[in-house]
């Protein structure tokens, strides 16, 4: 293990603390299939080791002030800025972001959403008037305890802060189970919050996998609540694995997001639906990876798409520059290489990509971006989330059948539309099945919900609504107004 980063310990009641028991676990640099740190797999003593550390500090940190706990988000935002081109460095070499794209979008998130958390709590209201004809019917708004966040590799910080600063804005204390793949910037993370000064037992980070500490945290009779980013399929499991202490379960889950382009859609509609696709390459859950396109403009956006691939370069995360680059694993590598070969063997046309690495690459786990057309909604490439850069783009002729294939999925995260009638942009946008609808290359109003419906979960992070999940509301009646 000579040359290494040793990150074997974990951070419980505000101290860097050995693994009660080793069991080492390598972290890949997915550009160069090289072991980057090491780091230890906690084990049930961790788990409940830092379960109970959040439990003793909750009675305290539940009745600190909203301007107390405010402050110190706003410490930890300021060191996470100060420290902006550590976690680039970590996030580039442990999921495969690029140097670029790893500071200027993934870091970014992090300080995104947590500035939109400072800004709506400085006016949230703890306790509030159910409404004017009840004046003495309060709403109060409190913490629901001890939470545990498992978190994915994909947006490390973005998750993160999507779930640490909401809950200890609350008043909750919490567990953070990083991915086990990628686990050094939320190692990272817990050095900025002890930088901070929170107080011990607020915040505790166990690495781990899903088996081991996610299902300790799911079935923890000391946790309330459990916040989980990830696959439908973990989803699932840790609905099943909480159910028997009946606690809060969130999920944000996976997507198979529809980006309809009408025949009236902006030149750049499809250059801008491919890009997005491709961008992380193909790791987000909210990626456009269906482009439904009406049958008058589809083979011009076939073509369209094909040269955006074509022209996609395809780079380690270590450079510089507007590459994608490689997916996270080879466990992830090989699946996204059966699911390629799965659409050809289903039918549809390949126009651009395809099986194997890129020209001229022989190592990492890169991935061409691939483009099909002709897609049926039934064929497998288009029902599964397949988490790499591949499109599948199918043909439609009318509105209504458009709206038929996007709702045609399990998922529900974020579809698109592009079109220059107004009417007809809101029209379908309030009749497809999704969390979260963007139009026209519009991005979202900072403090919107991100989260999704039906087997993409039913979280809503960020802003208010994210603020409120770890949250429990109380109705009080015969309150005192004088």
């Amino acid at each position: 293990m000579t040359g290494l980063l040793d990150k074997r310990k974990f951070y419980i009641d505000g101290a860097w603390v050995d693994p009660a028991r080793a069991s080492d676990l390598e972290v890949i640099d997915p550009s160069t299939e090289e072991a980057l740190a090491v780091i230890s797999l906690g084990d049930g003593a961790d788990t409940d080791r830092a379960v109970a550390a959040a439990k003793a500090a909750f009675a305290s940190w539940s009745r600190t002030e909203p301007a107390e706990r405010l402050a110190y988000v706003q410490k930890i935002l300021d060191i996470y800025q100060r420290r902006a081109e550590e976690m680039a460095w970590a996030i580039s070499h442990e999921m495969g972001a690029p140097q670029d794209m790893s500071l200027d979008d993934q870091v970014a998130a992090g300080t995104y959403h947590t500035q939109n958390f400072i800004n709506v709590f400085k006016d949230f209201r703890f306790i509030r008037p159910l409404g004017d004809h009840a004046p003495t019917s309060m709403v109060a708004w409190e913490p629901v305890g001890v939470v545990g966040l498992i978190t994915p590799w994909n947006w490390p910080m973005n998750q993160v802060t999507l779930k640490v600063i909401p809950a200890i804005l609350a008043g909750d204390t919490c567990v953070l189970k990083p991915s086990e793949i990628a686990p050094l910037s939320s190692m990272l993370f817990a050095e900025i919050v002890d930088e901070a000064g929170l107080p011990p037992g607020v915040f505790n980070l166990v690495n781990g996998d899903g088996p081991g500490v996610g299902t300790q945290l799911s079935t923890h009779r000391d946790v309330d609540m459990i916040s989980f980013t990830g696959s439908t399929r973990a989803g699932i499991a840790i609905t099943k694995a909480a159910a028997d202490t009946l606690k809060k379960v969130v999920l944000e889950l996976g997507g198979k997001g529809a980006n309809i382009v009408f025949a009236d859609a902006d030149d750049k509609a499809v250059v801008r639906g491919a890009r997005h696709c491709f961008y992380n390459s193909g790791q987000s859950c909210n990626a456009p990876t269906r482009m439904l396109v009406e049958r008058s403009v589809y083979d011009q956006a076939v073509e369209t798409a094909a040269k955006v691939a074509e022209e996609t370069p395809v780079a380690s995360a270590h450079q510089p520059g507007r590459h994608i680059g490689p997916v996270v694993s080879r466990q992830q590598w090989d699946r996204i290489q059966s699911l390629i070969q799965k659409g050809i063997d289903e039918g549809a046309r390949l126009v651009a990509g395809g099986p194997g690495l890129p020209e001229g690459v022989n190592r990492g786990y890169f991935v061409r971006p691939t483009v099909f057309a002709d897609v049926g909604n039934d064929m497998t490439i288009a029902q599964q989330e397949i988490f790499g850069p591949v499109l599948s783009i199918i043909p439609f002729d009318t509105e209504e059948e458009a709206i038929a294939i996007a709702n045609d999925t399990p998922y529900g995260l974020t579809n698109y539309v592009q079109s220059q009638d107004g009417p007809r942009r809101n029209r379908v946008a309030r009749r497809l099945q999704s969390g979260m609808v963007e139009m026209n290359g519009q991005s979202r109003g900072a403090g919107s919900a991100f989260g999704g419906v039906k087997m993409s979960g039913r979280a809503r992070e960020g802003g208010v609504m994210g603020l409120e999940e770890f949250m429990e509301s109380k109705a009080i009646s015969g309150w005192a107004t004088d």
